[in-house]
């Protein structure tokens, strides 16, 4: 059976001023796939929680097909139903970051990104009689091409969980995440559409469609009016249409859902700076830097930054603040060994790989076991020398 080389990035949480989607870019390194191109959106056109779910009956037949008539069994179901929407005789589905789709057009185009997978994988599940629900991750850091080089820190992250017999599992097309602590947190029909809504007004405002975002933004607040990231976007709209008072209205009411909310932080920072309100900037900025200072994703992305800007000194600091704040994190051990190899340390290089293999697992040990190698044959030879 064929995986998705997939990278998911949801819940886009956009910047004032900036031309591009959203306050963590990802690099260009998902697979080639010709994009759809869109057209611009009114409100008539956003469609609706039922339009969203909805199983087209050819879909509905060839689920019936190969994976409910298979077996009345729920665990042979769940494989039948993982191999129907992956393989070639069935729906083939290709991963696409841009395609935040319904479930009946995820069935015309045969593809989908992480949230679009999410919801067609738990609709169909539940359609063939599985226990399965849509789960939030506050923050994740995905690893994509090469883990020594290629790192995104994300605001957020979406899964599919499943019930089976009372043994419980998720479902997750990017296999390269490592979740905050908290881990996946089951969310109601609601919060699940409001994140589709949510990305597919992200998409509009950036593809130039502001009348098309605020009709998507206005439909996820419809579900979760309490939805912070969308009341962050909802800002940043405001911004670029030059409204700074609803721009200031809308991402205060953000920072009350959720104070902690980097994005908004930020946003409200550059906003205050803009409307001459300096105090007010600098002390969002403050709290700003006090989150990212207890935030061990945040530290692992500073020191990713100072490791390829060559400052290893600094990289090494960021790495040992990520470590402290999230011990079992096997990446971050990995990447505190990477820097104090390349600064002359191999005692601490040493230890921090052994700790990476211990917390990486199976999946992980041929890896560092690997890298234990070539730095032991690297220390040999520089004792012959």
């Amino acid at each position: 059976m064929r995986r998705l080389a997939a990278r998911c990035f949801l819940l886009p949480l956009l910047a004032l001023g900036a031309p591009a989607l959203s306050a963590q870019d990802a690099p260009a390194a998902a697979p080639a796939i010709p994009t759809i191109s869109t057209v611009k959106v009114t409100a008539a056109s956003v469609p609706t929680p039922e339009q969203v779910l909805a199983i087209p009956p050819a879909m509905r037949e060839m689920l019936q097909k190969q994976v409910i008539s298979r077996s009345y069994s729920r665990d042979q179901r769940l494989q039948a139903l993982v191999e129907m929407i992956f393989s070639q005789h069935g729906l083939d589905l290709q991963y696409d970051a841009d395609a935040t789709y319904t479930v009946s057009e995820i069935w015309q185009h045969q593809r989908a990104n992480c949230l679009a997978f999410t919801l067609l994988f738990v609709t169909l599940a539940r359609e063939a009689g599985i226990q399965a629900r849509v789960q939030e991750v506050g923050q994740v850091v995905s690893w994509y091409q090469d883990q020594d080089q290629g790192v995104v820190y994300n605001v957020g992250h979406v899964n599919a969980g499943v019930d089976v017999g009372g043994r419980y599992g998720t479902v997750d097309l990017d296999r390269n995440v490592l979740y905050d602590r908290h881990g996946p947190q089951p969310i109601g029909r609601e919060r699940a559409l409001a994140h589709y809504y949510n990305n597919r007004g992200a998409e509009q405002l950036a593809d130039g469609d502001l009348s098309g975002a605020r009709a998507f933004f206005d439909a996820a607040l419809a579900q979760d009016p309490e939805f912070a990231s969308t009341w962050n976007n909802i800002g940043v709209l405001d911004n670029r249409l030059g409204d700074d008072q609803a721009a200031r209205t809308a991402l205060d009411t953000a920072l009350r859902l959720d104070g902690r909310q980097s994005a908004a932080l930020n946003n409200a920072s550059a906003l205050y700076r803009k409307l001459g309100m300096t105090a007010q900037a600098e002390a969002m900025q403050k709290k700003l830097q006090s989150v990212q200072r207890e935030d061990p994703f945040a530290q692992y992305m500073h020191g990713a930054q100072a490791e390829r800007a060559g400052d290893l000194d600094k990289a090494i600091t960021y790495y040992r603040r990520a470590v402290r704040l999230y011990d079992t994190a096997h990446q971050f051990h990995f990447g505190l060994a990477r820097v104090y190899f390349l600064t002359g340390r191999l005692q601490r290089a040493d230890r921090e790989l052994l700790r990476a293999q211990e917390l990486g697992g199976s999946m992980q040990q041929a890896r560092y076991q690997a890298k234990l190698d070539s730095l032991a044959r690297w220390r040999a030879q520089q004792a012959k020398r």
